[in-house]
């Protein structure tokens, strides 16, 4: 396997941007350590969740359905399709799991009897709420060496990272 270093002294000789790459115009040369780091932080980012998961039979599919649900309460399950963009057949079996778990409750829509409303139980809510404590934390921790107002850095370039055009793409950032 190869090492991985990402100390000083294995970053680029020269601290000072490339130009290519802070313009966006994807010439220069390929910003492989930038790739690699954001592999490895999502990895760390999602693993700790998806051992709790994997103790109660579920995995990362489980996480993001009961975690959108929590933070949309009466999401659409159309709408749920796009935010995910998976299809509704591998929405079916994971949702058929956590309602049938008591972690999602789906109701008949106010209008549309056969539009299905979904709803995070208490236990549900439970769930999604302590995955988001720990990643919570993380984020606290790789925050806090940096200077003040990074957190709103890092906010707009996450965000420049997502396909504002894709569907169920947040609408806009909010502070």
């Amino acid at each position: 396997m190869t090492a991985i270093n990402f100390s000083p002294d294995a970053q680029s000789s020269s601290d000072e941007p490339d130009a290519s790459r802070e313009s966006g115009s994807g010439g220069g040369e390929l910003d492989l350590e930038l790739i690699e780091l954001l592999f490895f932080a999502y990895r760390d980012f999602v693993g700790e969740a998806d051992h709790i998961l994997e103790a109660i039979g579920y995995g990362r599919a489980h996480h993001r359905v009961v975690y959108f649900v929590m933070r949309n309460p009466g999401l659409r399950v159309s709408d749920l399709l796009d935010i995910l963009q998976i299809t509704k057949q591998s929405l079916g079996r994971v949702l058929k799991q956590l309602v049938d778990d008591g972690y999602i409750e789906q109701r008949p829509g106010p209008v549309d009897r056969r539009e299905r409303l979904l709803y995070a139980t208490l236990k549900g809510e439970r769930l999604a709420s302590d995955l988001s404590a720990r990643q919570h934390l993380r984020l606290c921790h790789a925050l806090a060496p940096l200077p003040p107002g990074a957190r709103a850095v890092v906010r707009d370039f996450l965000g420049n990272m997502v396909d504002a055009r894709a569907p169920g793409a947040p609408a806009g950032r909010e502070g």
